[in-house]
């Protein structure tokens, strides 16, 4: 009877630990796949008065002021709660990231995944890996080299807020992306 009973609470405890999240594949849409029809940008007709001329700033990618502001700028994707899924407005952060690095091939770029507090030591490492590795995945899709990037988990071992209430989970639920 001990056995039974020992056995019945092993299994039930077993199952209170489980979680429903899915942690096998990063839920990122694949933009690649899809045709893309280039269309040919609308040149507005001259003013007068401007002789005809227009003048266009160059950009160039791999100049110092735009790297240093690459790396200042929004550089993290926050997630839900137990959840490794990226929500629409961070793909724009994902966007500019991937162009950035994909100009400059000499650039490398770890993505760290973090999680809060609650949940366990080994769940909050895979769930924070399912995180890096989702933004690794969409930064591919959106054209940046694989060998660019590598994705880490540090779980909740570095928070970025201090505390146990909402306002401080939502901030460590997060993937940041580290130029090196």
């Amino acid at each position: 009877m001990k056995k039974l009973l020992m056995s019945v609470s092993l299994t039930l405890l077993l199952a209170a630990c489980g979680s429903s999240v899915k942690l096998d594949t990063p839920p990122v849409e694949d933009k690649v796949a899809s045709p893309v029809t280039p269309v040919a940008p609308s040149v507005p007709a001259p003013t007068a008065g401007s002789g005809g001329q227009k003048s266009v700033a160059s950009v160039d990618l791999g100049s110092a002021s735009q790297s240093s502001a690459m790396q200042s700028a929004n550089r993290l994707v926050y997630f839900d709660y137990d959840s490794f899924a990226i929500r629409p407005e961070f793909q724009s952060v994902i966007e500019s990231h991937a162009r950035f690095i994909k100009a400059d091939k000499s650039k490398k770029m770890a993505i760290e995944g973090h999680t809060d507090e609650r949940g366990g030591r080994e769940y909050n490492l895979a769930l924070g890996q399912k995180r890096a590795e989702a933004v690794r995945r969409a930064l591919t899709l959106q054209g940046a080299d694989q060998s660019q990037l590598e994705a880490v988990s540090f779980g909740k071992e570095k928070p970025a807020m201090a505390g146990s209430n909402e306002a401080a989970w939502e901030k460590n639920r997060r993937a940041e992306m580290v130029y090196r």
